[in-house]
């Protein structure tokens, strides 16, 4: 048999590769600390999951979804934002419930993009933007985030007959794998530079609920003519400890939403409605249960940067999202770095350049580890004594 030519082009998705790895160091019998995946590891708070429970029990709910969601959960979500953000939404069509955040980011493209059609996607950044992309017949232009701007794109620096040819821009913040935030100015002016070239902003917000330090991430659907030209991705994971359970949400431009429930429509069934009921309890339950578990991330984010300072790596600490950026020393790329941590002290990171190009010379650590490995790995950290010398 032949497979389709676009699979050249596909490389294997980042975590595969690194949960393979892990996979083989354990059946060596090795005892491995991961810093990997940003998969929270604390579960998911009593009342959400007692919110399952009672809805697994109803019969209408062993039957197929809706592709638009429940009209409820569609209501929840736009009283959520409301409450959030004081921006309010149209549950009938500028809200759509998802099979999490990366089933819609990974269908955008289907709806935007068509052969030749340019995208312009942030880097380093989540590699679905430029896969939805590539599987559309789109070509990325890539937007360098570094840490002399603040891992902020420069529009000006955007070639103008590139411009416009971009059909759509995607932004990420608070950002992974970055961590860096951006404030409401920055995105009134992506708003003001996408409405000059007639482009669509999807922004993939997961983060906005796991900050620290008092900091607020705001959305950009608060800036000024955003509802024009924007498409907000949100998620029940990160904020909710819900990565299992598989739902998120598109909010935003009527005209973008509805596209996107056209393509879903058509390749997918919807969300099971037990999981729906899930997450209107979700957002109109209790609260607490979010700065609960920023305390306990910003625990950990203060040990992890305190011992990769310790160890001569430059870190910031993130005022939001999951993980820890941090540049490694001179002599290494972050492979080298990433590779030589795995083989000597059995701890994972990521390795930046797995998230493009401008990537090289970092790695991201996550902060979803249990406490006692998190002491564990510090431990290991702390030990460890390194010299690009040997790679030489």
């Amino acid at each position: 048999m032949q497979l389709a030519k676009r699979l050249d082009q596909l490389p294997p998705y980042l975590f595969v590769e690194i949960s393979r790895k892990i996979a083989e160091k354990r059946a060596q019998g090795i005892d491995v600390v991961t810093f990997a995946i940003g998969d929270p590891d604390i579960p998911t708070p009593r009342h959400i999951l007692d919110a399952l429970h009672e809805a697994a029990e109803a019969p209408v709910n062993h039957r197929y979804p809706e592709t638009e969601g429940l009209a409820e959960v569609r209501q929840a979500i736009a009283r959520w934002y409301k409450r959030r953000f004081n921006i309010t939404l149209d549950p009938n069509k500028e809200v759509l419930p998802l099979i999490g955040s990366k089933e819609g980011i990974g269908h955008m493209a289907l709806c935007l993009i068509d052969p030749g059609d340019i995208a312009l996607v942030p880097d380093p950044g989540y590699p679905v933007y430029s896969v939805g992309t590539m599987f559309a017949g789109g070509e990325c232009y890539f937007l360098p985030l570094t840490e002399e701007n603040d891992f902020l794109p420069d529009f000006d620096a955007i070639p103008s007959d590139t411009a416009e040819r971009a059909k759509v821009l995607w932004l990420n913040y608070p950002n992974n794998p970055t961590t860096a935030i951006a404030d409401l100015s920055f995105f009134e002016e992506a708003v003001a530079f996408a409405k000059r070239y007639n482009i669509a902003i999807c922004h993939d917000a997961p983060y906005t609920e796991v900050a620290y330090d008092d900091y607020e991430p705001v959305s950009i659907l608060q800036a000024a003519g955003a509802m024009d030209v924007a498409i907000e991705f949100h998620s029940f994971s990160k904020s909710y400890n819900m990565t299992g359970w598989r739902i998120g949400m598109a909010v935003g431009n009527p005209t973008l939403i509805e596209a996107l429930m056209r393509v879903k429509s058509n390749l997918d069934s919807g969300i099971p409605q037990a999981i729906q009921q899930m997450a209107i309890a979700a957002v109109d339950g209790p609260q607490d249960c979010i700065n609960e578990h920023n305390e306990t991330y910003q625990r950990r984010r203060d040990k992890v940067v305190e011992a990769l300072t310790r160890l001569g790596l430059r870190v910031y600490p993130p005022k939001a999202s999951l993980y820890v950026w941090a540049r490694v020393p001179d002599g290494f790329t972050s492979i080298e770095f990433a590779t030589r941590m795995l083989e000597e002290i059995a701890v994972v990171v990521t390795p930046g350049v797995g998230y493009g190009k401008q990537g090289e010379n970092y790695i991201r650590l996550s902060i979803t580890t249990p406490d006692e490995r998190i002491d564990e790995g510090i431990r290991r950290l702390e030990s460890w004594s390194f010299s690009p010398k040997v790679n030489a």
